[in-house]
Protein backbone atom coordinates (compact mmCIF):
# COMPACT_ATOMS: atom_id res chain seq x y z
CA UNK A 1 0.00 0.00 0.00
CA UNK A 2 2.41 2.07 0.13
CA UNK A 3 4.10 1.40 -2.98
CA UNK A 4 0.91 2.43 -4.55
CA UNK A 5 0.70 5.88 -2.39
CA UNK A 6 4.05 6.29 -3.95
CA UNK A 7 3.19 5.57 -7.20
CA UNK A 8 -0.14 7.54 -7.00
CA UNK A 9 2.11 10.84 -5.95
CA UNK A 10 4.39 10.00 -8.67
CA UNK A 11 1.75 10.27 -11.22
CA UNK A 12 -0.23 13.32 -9.75
CA UNK A 13 2.83 14.95 -9.97
CA UNK A 14 3.44 13.76 -13.82
CA UNK A 15 0.01 14.92 -14.12
CA UNK A 16 0.85 18.61 -12.70
CA UNK A 17 3.95 18.15 -14.60
CA UNK A 18 2.36 17.77 -17.98
CA UNK A 19 -0.20 20.39 -17.15
CA UNK A 20 2.56 23.25 -16.41
CA UNK A 21 4.52 22.01 -20.01
CA UNK A 22 0.86 22.14 -21.78
CA UNK A 23 0.39 25.70 -20.56
CA UNK A 24 3.86 26.93 -21.55
CA UNK A 25 3.58 24.97 -25.04
CA UNK A 26 -0.23 26.71 -25.20
CA UNK A 27 1.39 30.23 -24.32
CA UNK A 28 4.06 29.20 -27.29
CA UNK A 29 2.04 28.09 -29.76
CA UNK A 30 -0.81 31.14 -29.24
CA UNK A 31 1.40 34.05 -28.77
CA UNK A 32 5.19 33.73 -28.95
CA UNK A 33 5.33 31.75 -32.28
CA UNK A 34 2.37 34.18 -34.09
CA UNK A 35 4.37 37.21 -32.67
CA UNK A 36 7.45 35.97 -34.18
CA UNK A 37 5.49 35.38 -37.64
CA UNK A 38 4.62 38.93 -37.71
CA UNK A 39 7.48 39.91 -36.92
CA UNK A 40 9.39 37.92 -39.57
CA UNK A 41 6.33 39.15 -42.14
CA UNK A 42 6.87 42.62 -41.44
CA UNK A 43 10.39 42.79 -41.97
CA UNK A 44 10.26 40.67 -45.32
CA UNK A 45 7.45 43.79 -46.44
CA UNK A 46 10.01 45.91 -45.16
CA UNK A 47 12.73 44.48 -47.75
CA UNK A 48 10.40 44.38 -50.07
CA UNK A 49 9.25 48.17 -49.32
CA UNK A 50 13.48 49.19 -49.49
CA UNK A 51 13.19 50.08 -45.70
CA UNK A 52 16.36 49.53 -43.45
CA UNK A 53 14.16 48.69 -40.38
CA UNK A 54 17.73 48.46 -38.64
CA UNK A 55 18.63 52.34 -40.07
CA UNK A 56 15.16 53.67 -38.83
CA UNK A 57 15.84 52.38 -35.48
CA UNK A 58 19.28 54.14 -34.91
CA UNK A 59 17.28 57.21 -36.09
CA UNK A 60 14.57 56.78 -33.19
CA UNK A 61 17.26 56.26 -30.60
CA UNK A 62 19.77 58.63 -32.10
CA UNK A 63 17.10 60.95 -32.26
CA UNK A 64 15.67 60.50 -28.35
CA UNK A 65 19.22 60.69 -27.39
CA UNK A 66 19.85 64.13 -28.85
CA UNK A 67 16.12 65.72 -27.57
CA UNK A 68 17.30 63.99 -24.41
CA UNK A 69 20.57 66.37 -24.36
CA UNK A 70 18.50 69.68 -25.92
CA UNK A 71 16.40 69.16 -22.76
CA UNK A 72 19.31 69.15 -20.90
CA UNK A 73 21.19 72.26 -22.25
CA UNK A 74 17.53 73.89 -22.22
CA UNK A 75 17.30 72.79 -18.12
CA UNK A 76 21.03 74.33 -17.47
CA UNK A 77 20.02 77.48 -19.13
CA UNK A 78 16.44 77.67 -17.37
CA UNK A 79 18.89 76.45 -14.04
CA UNK A 80 20.88 79.65 -15.12
CA UNK A 81 18.48 82.16 -15.83
CA UNK A 82 16.79 81.41 -12.31
CA UNK A 83 19.73 82.24 -10.79
CA UNK A 84 20.21 85.49 -12.77
CA UNK A 85 16.37 86.33 -11.98
CA UNK A 86 16.82 85.71 -8.02
CA UNK A 87 19.89 87.56 -7.98
CA UNK A 88 18.13 90.44 -10.12
CA UNK A 89 15.28 90.17 -7.22
CA UNK A 90 17.59 90.20 -4.26
CA UNK A 91 19.13 93.59 -6.22
CA UNK A 92 16.03 95.33 -6.90
CA UNK A 93 14.94 94.13 -2.98
CA UNK A 94 18.09 96.05 -1.96
CA UNK A 95 16.99 99.10 -4.28
CA UNK A 96 13.66 99.31 -2.65
CA UNK A 97 14.57 99.29 1.19
CA UNK A 98 17.48 102.13 0.05
CA UNK A 99 14.75 104.29 -1.39
CA UNK A 100 12.23 103.47 1.56
CA UNK A 101 14.95 104.67 3.92
CA UNK A 102 15.39 107.66 1.93
CA UNK A 103 11.22 108.23 1.71
CA UNK A 104 11.79 107.95 5.65
CA UNK A 105 14.65 110.25 6.57
CA UNK A 106 12.81 112.81 3.64
CA UNK A 107 9.57 112.15 5.49
CA UNK A 108 11.48 113.09 8.61
CA UNK A 109 13.14 116.29 6.98
CA UNK A 110 9.75 117.53 6.08
CA UNK A 111 8.63 117.33 9.69
CA UNK A 112 11.38 119.32 10.65
CA UNK A 113 10.85 121.79 7.43
CA UNK A 114 7.21 121.95 8.68
CA UNK A 115 7.73 122.55 12.49
CA UNK A 116 10.53 125.41 10.83
CA UNK A 117 7.99 126.90 8.92
CA UNK A 118 5.57 127.51 11.19
CA UNK A 119 7.87 128.99 13.81
CA UNK A 120 9.14 131.65 11.20
CA UNK A 121 5.44 132.07 10.22
CA UNK A 122 4.92 133.16 14.10
CA UNK A 123 8.06 135.06 14.38
CA UNK A 124 6.65 137.20 10.75
CA UNK A 125 2.86 137.43 12.42
CA UNK A 126 5.06 138.77 15.85
CA UNK A 127 6.98 141.25 13.76
CA UNK A 128 4.12 142.60 11.69
CA UNK A 129 2.42 143.21 15.10
CA UNK A 130 5.92 144.71 15.80
CA UNK A 131 5.88 146.81 13.15
CA UNK A 132 2.65 148.18 13.00
CA UNK A 133 3.21 148.87 16.81
CA UNK A 134 6.32 150.99 15.37
CA UNK A 135 4.15 152.65 13.09
CA UNK A 136 1.62 153.67 15.26
CA UNK A 137 4.20 154.82 17.18
CA UNK A 138 5.89 156.95 14.44
CA UNK A 139 2.58 158.75 13.17
CA UNK A 140 2.45 159.71 16.89
CA UNK A 141 6.24 160.88 16.73
CA UNK A 142 5.44 162.92 13.41
CA UNK A 143 2.16 164.43 14.57
CA UNK A 144 4.04 165.63 18.04
CA UNK A 145 6.70 167.16 15.54
CA UNK A 146 3.51 169.01 12.84
CA UNK A 147 2.28 170.26 16.91
CA UNK A 148 5.70 171.69 17.65
CA UNK A 149 6.84 175.15 17.17
CA UNK A 150 9.48 175.28 14.56
CA UNK A 151 11.67 176.70 17.38
CA UNK A 152 11.20 174.00 19.59
CA UNK A 153 11.73 170.79 16.79
CA UNK A 154 15.00 172.50 15.56
CA UNK A 155 17.36 171.37 17.99
CA UNK A 156 15.49 167.97 18.68
CA UNK A 157 16.49 167.29 14.54
CA UNK A 158 19.66 168.38 14.74
CA UNK A 159 20.42 166.59 18.08
CA UNK A 160 19.29 163.24 16.30
CA UNK A 161 21.03 160.67 13.70
CA UNK A 162 20.51 161.38 10.56
CA UNK A 163 18.92 158.90 9.39
CA UNK A 164 16.11 159.38 12.36
CA UNK A 165 16.42 162.87 11.75
CA UNK A 166 15.86 162.53 7.90
CA UNK A 167 12.99 159.95 8.24
CA UNK A 168 10.89 161.98 10.33
CA UNK A 169 12.01 165.41 7.59
CA UNK A 170 10.55 163.48 5.25
CA UNK A 171 7.47 162.53 7.09
CA UNK A 172 6.32 166.27 7.59
CA UNK A 173 4.50 168.56 5.77
CA UNK A 174 6.95 170.75 3.32
CA UNK A 175 5.45 174.16 5.57
CA UNK A 176 6.32 172.39 8.61
CA UNK A 177 9.92 171.54 7.23
CA UNK A 178 10.47 174.90 5.91
CA UNK A 179 9.27 176.53 9.54
CA UNK A 180 12.17 173.99 10.81
CA UNK A 181 14.74 174.89 8.49
CA UNK A 182 14.59 178.89 9.40
CA UNK A 183 15.15 177.92 13.09
CA UNK A 184 18.22 175.60 12.04
CA UNK A 185 21.82 176.66 11.76
CA UNK A 186 22.64 177.59 8.34
CA UNK A 187 24.77 174.14 8.47
CA UNK A 188 22.28 172.04 9.34
CA UNK A 189 19.42 173.07 7.32
CA UNK A 190 22.09 172.56 4.29
CA UNK A 191 22.85 169.19 5.58
CA UNK A 192 19.42 168.03 6.29
CA UNK A 193 18.27 169.68 2.46
CA UNK A 194 21.38 167.93 0.98
CA UNK A 195 20.40 164.52 2.68
CA UNK A 196 16.52 164.94 1.37
CA UNK A 197 17.61 165.62 -2.02
CA UNK A 198 19.98 162.52 -2.10
CA UNK A 199 16.90 160.11 -1.24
Amino acid sequence: MAKRNKSDKSIQQVKEDSKGVSKMKMFLYWFIIPFLFALALLLIVAQIANINVFEKVKEITSSDQAQTVTTDVQTERLETKVVSLQADIQEKEAQIGKLQTEIDNSAKSNEALLVEQQRLLDEIETLKREQTSTKQEYAEIVSTFEKMSAKSAAPVIAKMSDAEALRILTSLKPDTVAKIYEKMTPEDAAKYTELMTKQ
